[in-house]
């Protein structure tokens, strides 16, 4: 009996070791070869421990000169980690509320109107060839920048056409386009617009170099649906007076006003998929934020499910802290909008708004201190629910360094 007792001992004590072992062993496969770092990140144990996926189990060293953390878990032998270590990237959350305004390339083509000639109603432009989309960039030899630019022209054309360049996509064309001449002036039979405005919600700064990015998501033309291309834009206060709450299978929508134009924030240089970005005066920015601190950046890969919070305005000018949950992301590699799937949970947000509404594109979102996204749209037929897109892609359109080709090409030399 007693060697029998031993017998069992000595076997339970064996499973313990070896579970004991293979536990360790599979924490320390999965150790991985290469982290990316921020300088900050150095010194903080957890954040490392989590990098490496350890979940504070073993010992971790690191060594800033050679760049790498060593990693020793009993019984099994020392492993070295490659480190990327890169500055850190802070920029100051937004929330605001804003109105954009953009003036496009020329001027663009929405539509065309019919003129009666005989028994004939036709539209000379049309005829001629032109598309709905079209941008016109020149009259004859004069530059078009506005819509008093074509009027100017076509009322000095003595001649019975004008030569209309176009940009038609990425291409170029030169169209003749007869001239009605009829008792209010001479016409081509189009309509054209030169500028777009709406409100939106600003996402981030970058206060050393007032680098912006707003909206998350391209503006595009009302009425052709295509994007617009800028020769110049603004940014300017906004102020929410009422709110058209969504439900289901009909998006709500934040009723706006821009405040005056003596109130311009910023200039926007760039219209993408991923919003619209530009160079702000933080000075003209009211001073209603949730912080003026700048707040680091979670990369793609960092971001995780879980709770977070959706910074927005939806009364006056009063930016607002809201629960939301993460309940999908991807760790994109490559540019996307549609990065993560999000879920509205705060019951004050719910009940004023009915979750996602128009007007709150571009709201960052914050998830454990961190920056990690931006609003970009609703689901149509689930209010709460939407689209985001992270962080990290904005900070690229807007030209701010997010080291990715360290932290690439560091990420494929060590494997």
């Amino acid at each position: 009996m007693e060697w029998g007792r031993k017998i069992v001992g000595m076997i339970c004590f064996t499973c313990m070791t070896l579970l004991f072992i293979q536990s360790n062993a599979t924490t320390f496969l999965h150790v991985p070869d290469h982290i990316v770092l921020f300088e900050s990140e150095w010194e903080n144990e957890d954040i490392i421990h989590e990098k490496l996926a350890m979940d504070k189990e073993g010992n971790i060293e690191t060594d800033e000169e050679a760049e790498t953390v060593s990693v020793k878990i009993a019984p099994l032998p020392e492993k070295k980690t490659n480190v990327t270590k890169i500055p850190d990237i802070k920029v100051i959350p937004g929330g605001d509320s804003i109105g954009v305004q953009l003036e496009s390339h020329g001027v663009m083509v929405i539509g065309f109107h019919e003129i009666k000639e005989g028994e004939k109603r036709f539209s000379p432009a049309k005829k001629a060839g032109l598309e709905i989309g079209d941008r016109i960039v020149q009259i004859n030899q004069k530059k078009i920048n506005s819509l008093d630019d074509v009027v100017d022209v076509l009322e000095e054309t003595t001649s019975e056409s004008v030569t209309v360049h176009i940009e038609r996509g990425n291409k170029q064309k030169e169209i003749e386009v007869s001239i009605h001449k009829g008792k209010d002036g001479n016409i081509i039979g189009a309509y054209i617009r030169q500028s777009a405005s709406g409100v939106g919600t600003l996402t981030f700064y970058e206060p050393k170099t007032g680098k912006f990015g707003a909206l998350g998501h391209v503006i595009a033309d009302p009425d052709t649906k295509d994007p617009i291309e800028i020769s110049e834009g603004k940014i300017m206060r906004s102020t929410v007076n009422d709110i058209e709450k969504g439900i289901n299978g009909t998006p709500g929508e934040k009723r706006a006003t821009i405040i005056p134009e003596k109130e311009t924030l910023g200039k926007v240089t760039k219209n993408s998929p991923f919003g619209v970005f530009g160079v702000l005066d933080e000075e003209k920015l009211q001073q209603n934020k949730i912080t003026k601190k700048a707040l680091p950046i979670a990369f793609a890969d960092e971001v995780k499910k879980g709770p977070a919070q959706l910074w927005t305005v939806v009364e006056g000018e009063k930016i607002e802290a809201f629960d939301i949950e993460i309940v999908q992301t991807v760790p994109q590699m490559e540019r996307a909008t549609k990065g993560m799937v999000i879920e509205v949970t705060d019951e004050k947000l719910i009940e004023k708004t009915g979750g996602i509404i128009q007007g709150m594109s571009g709201s960052p979102i914050i998830q454990d201190g961190k920056l990690v996204g931006a609003v970009t749209h609703v689901f149509v037929n689930e209010a709460k629910t939407g689209y985001a897109s992270h962080i990290e892609w904005m900070l690229e359109e807007a030209g701010i360094n997010t080291y990715k080709e360290e932290r690439t090409k560091d990420k494929k030399t060590a494997s």
